[in-house]
Formats: C-alpha cells, sequence, structure tokens
C-alpha cells in the first residue's frame, strides 16, 4: 500500500463475469490488490447476469480485499432485472456503489455511474425522429448528467471517474467498427471536461479495446476491462497513481 499522502494508488478492473461455477475464482486477485493499492474500483459488469447468487459469490471473495472499493454496476448486472439487489449484496459486502453520491477516499473524490451507448463525436445519435429514439437517447444523457453532478458535489483537487461504459473512442479502438456505438457515449467525456480536478477515468465493457485514450480535455481514460489489461500489462488490474 502507499505510504505518501500526496499520492494515492488506484486499482482498477472491469468485466470479472463472475457466474456461479466461479466460487473463490477472484479472492487471492482480492488480497494481492490490497498489498498493492489504496483503493479498488470495480467498472461493472461484475456478475454475468446479475443473478442474486453471482454477486454473492463475487461479495464473498471481496472480503479479502482489505482497502477501500468503490463500484459501479454494468449491463450484465442488469440482465435478471434486479440491479438494486446486485448492488445491495455488494454494498453489504463493504462495497461503495457510486451514482447519485460521490465519496472521498484518501483526500480523493470518486464520481461514477453505469453510462450507457449511444456514439462518440460525429455519430454520435441526436435526440430526433420517433419517440424510441429520443427515450434512447434520453438515458444516455441522465446517465451523464448523474456523473457530472457526482463530480460537481466533489470539493477535492483530484477526482476519479468510474464507468463501465467507455467515454472516448479511443480505447474501443479493437472493437469492430460497427459496434462503436454500443460501446459508450462521448457525452461522458463532456461530463469530465466540465471539470478541473478529474485526474482519470477507469471504464470497462470493451474487451478488445485500447487500455488508454484520452478525452477531448486530454484527462487520462483506461479500460480496464480484465481483458484488456491483461494484455496490456500481464495482470488482469490496472495500478493508476492519482
Amino acid at each position: 500500500m502507499n505510504e505518501s499522502t500526496d499520492t494515492i494508488i488506484l486499482a482498477a478492473i472491469g468485466d470479472l463475469h463472475v457466474t456461479e461455477e466461479s466460487e473463490h475464482r477472484y479472492r487471492d486477485m482480492f488480497a494481492e490488490i490490497s498489498e498493492q493499492a489504496d483503493v479498488l474500483a470495480l467498472c461493472g459488469d461484475l456478475t454475468n447476469f446479475g443473478k442474486t447468487r453471482e454477486a454473492e459469490i463475487l461479495a464473498e471473495d471481496l472480503r479479502a480485499c482489505e482497502i477501500p472499493i468503490v463500484a459501479v454496476l454494468g449491463n450484465h448486472d442488469y440482465e435478471c432485472g434486479q440491479p438494486d439487489e446486485v448492488a445491495h449484496i455488494l454494498q453489504d459486502a463493504g462495497v461503495t456503489m457510486l451514482g447519485e453520491q460521490a465519496v472521498v477516499i484518501e483526500g480523493v473524490g470518486f464520481a461514477g455511474t453505469k453510462g450507457f451507448i449511444g456514439g462518440f463525436g460525429r455519430g454520435e445519435l441526436g435526440a430526433f425522429g420517433e419517440a424510441a429514439i429520443k427515450a434512447f437517447v434520453d438515458e444516455a444523457i441522465n446517465e451523464a448528467r448523474t456523473l457530472e453532478n457526482a463530480l460537481r458535489s466533489l470539493r477535492t483537487d483530484r477526482a476519479v471517474a468510474v464507468l463501465h461504459y467507455a467515454p472516448v473512442a479511443d480505447t474501443v479502438a479493437g472493437e469492430p467498427l460497427e459496434i462503436f456505438p454500443f460501446l459508450g457515449s462521448s457525452r461522458l467525456a463532456d461530463a469530465v471536461d466540465r471539470f478541473d480536478n478529474v485526474k482519470a477515468v477507469v471504464h470497462g465493457h470493451a474487451h478488445r479495446g485500447a487500455y488508454t485514450g484520452r478525452t477531448p480535455r486530454n484527462v487520462p481514460v483506461y479500460n480496464c476491462a480484465q481483458f484488456v489489461v491483461e494484455t496490456a500489462l500481464g495482470r488482469p488490474y490496472a495500478l493508476l497513481e492519482i
């Protein structure tokens, strides 16, 4: 664990996809992370189908983690229609679920939300036409607004945004171009770039994406899907100095 009061070491990982057959799969990793980092961020798709037992298995393994944990859910965690139950189980294991509320740990603010799809830059879907399209775009806007409001509540010199969906196209590079609009939304980057204190963004979801990118205002973005980090760093979690 980092002893400096000037920086913290953040471990970040996404896309654990815990199944009912995954008992104790991550216990040793969480214990290892406790020795390497000051805070752990979980970047969504923590379960494979959002089942109660999957969340319970993950919660059991997370008890091996002795450092503060912040998390957001991913799309897989919604599959069974009980994301609140998944979040409740993880909260009972000591996880701080980000969303409407931000949190400050060791002088660093953490704000987050799942995010949503919609595309990037000039390819971003606009709210025009059918009601279904407008509802779709409203969801993306609401997720970005949740992130923006949480970041606004922080008064720290340093903040980290924790997401599941990507805020920039940089970190989905490597995925098929046809599915880029389904991997994230520039609206999330717009929210991040309104605040000078955001030092990093971590996300998951794009299993075949790139590890690093930047928002338009040059905030570093890290794709922490475990499959991407394993390829880039030789271990399934990122370690970032904040």
